[in-house]
């Protein structure tokens, strides 16, 4: 038996419940594989009215009461079908590691259809996807509680939902794994190709512009001499730097033509990470990606945090066409830029904006294109553009740009206007 104070937003009240007698399982990863994944099956939840022996209102709540788990750091929900939606909200509550401490309930975004790849991609068809929300971090934790609740008709009829939840909801808690022993180093072989940088190389080291456009220009195939306009390669922290294992993903690259885009956007994982924890926050969302989603590999290009420090995404050499897993509907021919973090009434940091803007003034000028000018992109299909339909976006634009979303958050799509201008004067223009 073990007392601690169960909570609701906003109100407190102090109870005393028992916890499950065994910590569950978690499930067997190959050998070698860093972290671990616990996939905790939801069952539907006694109402207030069940649990005083009155008339059920039959809301069609589920989740997972009070327990003890192994240790955990990201939590989200999956479902079964990716193209069934969950209308309602998700909450957690966590326990903090080695405490009887117990977290208010937090919300986890619920409109995740919007990421992940195209459709009718082989990534896509695959048949491993799932439906999910987006993955929330909340610190080494031990204990966990869940609910889902789906949307009702209305104040007088909490017993109607609107749609019933998906099948095969299931709550997933990750453990990142450790972080990796970190050691300086510099890219001087590689020319900033990961897929050929040595294995122990944890960051490409920032570049002048002189040196970055001698290296984007043979990069590219452009003619000596010509006038590149590409921004000086920022540092880069690599998949070795924060840690990624790469035997998770698929081991194969999937590249894109070209890269004529940035969709910027928010992780949607909370704010209440360092910066010496982004690395893990990182491999949360990575292994979260691959294991629950059911992706190939993470779905961004590149991560800033919210110190500025950048990182390599989605493997397949950072100066290459990608393709990502970021913008449902346009992940052809373009890359996508995840600010760590929810950004929704939060002002992201002027250092993560600022890391936004010389990351696309290099990458971007690696490709001849202008980050404060508008480009031309054929969407895959979406809820805002259909299947073939043109259309012509700002090159540097949010994710709510290219799909009917919130993300990048209100906060950080205001500032993407200063990160255009800011990108193009890198490039010199």
């Amino acid at each position: 038996m073990r007392a601690f104070l169960a909570s609701s937003i906003g109100v407190a009240c102090a109870a005393v419940l028992a916890l499950p007698p065994a910590v569950p399982a978690v499930a067997a990863e190959p050998a070698g594989i860093a972290g671990s994944t616990q996939s905790l099956p939801m069952s539907p939840l006694p109402t207030p009215s069940d649990r005083d022996g009155g008339e059920a209102t039959r809301t069609g709540e589920q989740g997972l009461t009070e327990r003890e788990v192994h240790p955990f750091s990201l939590v989200g929900v999956v479902w079964d079908d990716v193209d069934v939606e969950l209308h309602g909200t998700v909450q957690v509550r966590t326990r903090t590691i080695g405490t009887t401490r117990w977290s208010d309930w937090q919300d986890l975004e619920t409109h995740d259809a919007e990421h992940g790849a195209d459709p009718g991609t082989d990534e896509r068809e695959a048949g491993t996807v799932r439906g999910s929300t987006a993955p929330l971090w909340v610190g080494a934790s031990d204990g966990v509680a869940a609910r889902v609740r789906p949307d009702t008709t209305g104040p007088q009829d909490r017993t109607a939902p609107v749609e019933p939840l998906p099948t095969g909801l299931r709550l997933e808690l990750v453990d990142p794994g450790e972080d990796p022993q970190q050691f300086p180093a510099a890219d001087t072989e590689s020319g900033g190709d990961a897929r050929t940088a040595p294995p122990d190389v944890r960051v490409l080291d920032a570049l002048g512009r002189a040196e970055s456009e001698a290296r984007g220009e043979k990069e590219a195939g452009l003619v000596p001499g010509a006038q590149p306009f590409i921004g000086p390669r920022p540092r880069i922290i690599t998949r070795k730097g924060w840690g990624a294992d790469e035997k998770l993903r698929e081991r194969a690259f999937a590249y894109t033509k070209t890269v004529k885009a940035a969709f910027i956007h928010h992780s949607a994982t909370g704010n209440s990470y360092t910066c010496s924890q982004a690395a893990s926050v990182l491999r949360g969302i990575y292994r979260y990606h691959v294991k629950s989603n059911g992706w190939r590999d993470l779905g961004y290009n590149f991560a800033v945090d919210k110190c500025g420090n950048i990182y390599e995404g989605r493997a397949g050499g950072v100066t290459k066409a990608v393709l990502g897993a970021h913008t449902r509907g346009f992940n052809s021919n373009s890359m996508g830029i995840a600010v760590i973090g929810t950004f929704s009434r939060s002002n992201p940091p002027a250092a993560a904006v600022n890391a936004v803007a010389k990351l696309t003034a290099w990458k971007l000028g690696l490709f001849g294109v202008d980050p404060s000018g508008r480009t031309t992109l054929v969407s895959a299909g979406g809820n805002k553009y259909k299947k073939g339909k043109k259309v012509t976006l700002n090159v540097i634009s949010g994710h709510r740009d290219g799909f009917m979303t919130e993300c990048p958050g209100a906060r950080l799509y205001e500032k993407l206007g200063s990160a255009r201008t800011s990108s193009a004067r890198l490039q010199g223009r």
